[in-house]
């Protein structure tokens, strides 16, 4: 089987569960014995392709006001998420996230992608948004973080609307496929994990593709 195994990834950089399920997932790619034959697609989905670009209110007022909780639940669950980060090496700050639009988020993606740095810039942004408190909606600091992990021509995204078909072609594709949360993992187009189930479910049904295209 010369043929790569495509892993299709939709996923949002401001979804808590999404970065969680990345780093799950590489966890089962790094058991995986035929790593060397994936290949990842990375997929744009909005969570709220209506959000602002800033809010004067902090993350958690926002999710409680959402979700018609008290803040201190909310203040809870995100301890709870910190801690699963913290379980797979990562440093959130919850408490510093500035929720915003992410449409030029999936854009410079999408642009790092054709670049062969579609994993690099996907990477940095969740850590810039989940670790650093960064507005990942600003187009200087958009062009900046991109640059770190060797993307160019980012500031030509600002002159114009490129990409954003290909963002909103995913999204469509998502619909399609009935897909209304993430994240969400396809494999070889045919075997679905949605969320983040853990390295050890997704490497489950990893294999199972891989034993599906050997019969």
């Amino acid at each position: 089987m010369g043929e790569s195994l495509v892993i299709d990834v939709w996923s949002d950089v401001v979804c808590p569960f999404c970065y969680l399920g990345t780093r799950q997932l590489d966890e089962a790619l790094a058991d995986f014995e035929h790593r060397d034959a994936v290949v990842l697609r990375r997929r744009a989905f909005e969570l709220d392709p209506s959000a602002k670009l800033a809010y004067d209110r902090p993350l958690a007022e926002l999710v409680a006001a959402k979700y018609a909780m008290p803040v201190s639940s909310v203040h809870t669950m995100h301890e709870r998420l910190e801690g699963q980060a913290r379980s797979l090496g990562m440093s959130w700050s919850l408490e510093r996230a500035q929720p915003t639009n992410t449409l030029d988020a999936h854009r410079v993606i999408a642009l790092a992608s054709t670049q062969g740095r579609g994993d690099e810039a996907s990477e940095r942004l969740f850590r810039a948004y989940f670790c650093d408190g960064e507005l990942v909606s600003d187009h200087q600091r958009l062009s900046e973080l991109a640059g770190e992990v060797g993307v160019s021509d980012v500031d030509t995204l600002w002159e114009s609307d490129a990409f954003t078909d290909v963002v909103r072609g995913d999204e469509a594709e998502a619909q399609e496929l009935g897909i209304t949360g993430v994240p969400c993992f396809l494999m070889d187009s045919k075997f679905m994990v949605n969320g983040a189930q853990g390295g050890a479910q997704i490497l489950d049904v990893l294999r199972r593709a891989w034993e599906r295209r050997a019969a």
